[in-house]
This record gives C-alpha cells, structure tokens and sequence, in this order.
C-alpha cells in the first residue's frame, strides 16, 4: 500500500467518525432545539457528508492499486465538496449567517464533478505503486 493511499483512507476514516459523532449530536442534541427545517438541513449536511466520506474510502482503496490525475482531481473534489457543501450547512445551522449558503451550491456541483472525474479515471490507465 502506498503511502498516498493509507493517507487517503486515514483521511476517509477520520471524515467518517466526524459525520457519525456530528449526526449523532444531532439527532440526541439538536433535534430537540432546531425547527423542523433547519434540523432537515443539517440532517443532509451530515448524510451528504457520511456518503462522499465512505466514497472516499472506495476511492482510497482504488487508488491502493495505482492512480492517475483524473483519480487524484476525483479525491481533491471530494474534500472540497465535503467542505463546501455540508460545511455550509453545518455553519448554517448553528447560526453563521444566511449567505453562506450561496457556496452550498458550489460544493454539490464539485461533488458531482468528482463522481464523473473517478468515473473517467478509473477506465484510464492507472501509475502502479512502487
């Protein structure tokens, strides 16, 4: 396993701990304090957050085999996706001002460039680890 790939999985790994503890502390901590859709909002923070972290994790155990820029771009969109997209709501949600939804947007479109990027990638020829 190259070293690219165990950081990848450590990377997906911590992402999918940190969307269990964030949709556990909503379900036990914010439901009862948050109206009805600000508390949906959150709740797709978090299953946006969960599903793409656990894609990472695929796409790191990919990657373990060899890689290629498409592959590499795939990962680095779905950081910046993760970010962007459930970050926003995240900030949202425990009171950052409305605007910053205007990135949300921004974030699920990266997420699904991502998507079709890995797509590409994975049928190209891949570099093998040494």
């Amino acid at each position: 396993m190259t070293a690219r790939s165990q950081k990848l999985l450590a990377t997906a790994g911590v992402l999918i701990a940190v969307a269990t503890v964030l949709g556990a502390f909503g379900t036990h901590g914010l439901k009862p304090r948050l109206d009805a859709a600000a508390f949906s909002a959150y709740e797709s923070a978090v299953q946006y957050h969960f599903y793409h972290a656990l894609g990472l994790f695929g796409i790191a155990l990919v990657i373990r085999d060899g890689d290629n820029a498409l592959l590499r771009w795939s990962v680095r969109l779905i950081l910046l996706g993760i970010g962007l997209f459930a970050g926003s709501l995240y900030l949202i949600t425990f009171g950052a001002p409305k605007f910053i939804g205007v990135v949300t947007p921004f974030g699920g479109l990266s997420l699904m460039v991502a998507w079709v990027l890995f797509a590409v990638g994975i049928t190209r020829p891949r570099q093998v680890p040494q």
